[in-house]
Parts: structure tokens; sequence; C-alpha cells
């Protein structure tokens, strides 16, 4: 499950279950502030935060599917997964 703390929870612009494991996420916008330029600027492609328990993944949260940074390899690209996600919520 991730969800925002209280200190982002007025940031979270949606929601949503993923299919697999049935735990609820919520998700904001990328701010400025959070915004680099690694990954050969593949980073502008995730424009949301998915919050998990430690923080904050970058990804891109379409209507059915999410597309989450898990990390990067060797050559410092992003890692990522595609999760299959229901009861997307915008707010």
């Amino acid at each position: 499950m991730g969800l925002a703390n209280m200190d982002n929870y007025e940031t979270c612009i949606g929601s949503f279950v993923e299919k697999s494991v049935g735990l609820t996420h919520e998700y904001s916008l990328i701010e400025e502030k959070d915004k680099f330029h690694g990954w050969g600027d593949n980073w502008r492609y995730y424009k949301h935060k998915l919050w998990t328990m430690d923080g904050y993944r970058y990804a891109l949260i379409k209507k059915t599917v999410a597309y989450v940074v898990i990390g990067e390899d060797a050559s410092a690209m992003p890692i990522v997964e595609k999760w299959d996600i229901k009861q997307h919520r915008k707010f």
C-alpha cells in the first residue's frame, strides 16, 4: 500500500488499486523541485509521484495501467514495472 503522508496528502490527484495484490496506492504530480535531468531525458515520461511507505517513486499513471520506476540499471537508465490497475479515481 502506498498512501501519501499528512505533509503530502493535499498534493494527491488520484488513487488506484493494484490488481495483482489488491493494495491501494495514491499519486501526485511531479513538482518542479522534484524534476531532474537524468535517464537521458526519459524522466519526462514519468509525470507522477507514486507514494510508497518510504517516500515516492516516479511513475506514469494511465487509466488501466501504471508504469512505475523501481530502480536504475548499470547504465543509469530507469527500470520500469508495468502494473495493471483497477478502481482508478481522480480527485
